[in-house]
């Protein structure tokens, strides 16, 4: 039996701007990313998904 030990690639998101003004489809968006407060951040795997989950908000959130 084989264990598969790649190491998965991901991405540290940062929530640096408010939601306050913000389209209800951002901070749901936002809140599917898993970011609450301002400067919370979130570790998530780097998949099409998530990337253009990142994509949609980017003007609100920093990538490391």
């Amino acid at each position: 039996m084989m264990v598969n030990t790649k190491k998965q690639k991901t991405i540290k998101v940062t929530l640096v701007k408010s939601l306050i003004g913000t389209k209800q489809s951002h901070r749901a968006t936002v809140r599917g990313l898993g970011l609450r407060k301002l400067n919370s951040f979130s570790i998530l795997a780097d998949t099409p998904e998530t990337r253009g989950m990142i994509h949609k908000v980017d003007y609100l959130i920093k990538c490391d």
